[in-house]
């Protein structure tokens, strides 16, 4: 049976928020995801979470690193 994780890996990114506020407004505009802002992350300034279709998401991966936002 596969393993639950790997599917979420490949569907959500979850990355500090003060990392990702400075990119927020283009990633929602250039790709079609959802991004949920949550404080369970252990993160003090709370973390961004970016949940869509794992083929935007790997999109969306490629386009944070680019811009030097670091992936966990």
């Amino acid at each position: 049976m596969p393993d639950p994780s790997r599917f979420r890996d490949s569907t959500q990114i979850v990355l500090p928020w003060a990392a990702f506020e400075s990119v927020r407004g283009e990633v929602e505009s250039r790709f079609t995801v959802s991004v949920v802002e949550t404080d369970r992350c252990g993160h003090p300034s709370g973390c961004a979470r970016i949940i869509g279709s794992p083929v935007e998401i790997k999109q969306v991966s490629a386009f944070l690193t680019r811009h030097g936002v670091s992936l966990p």
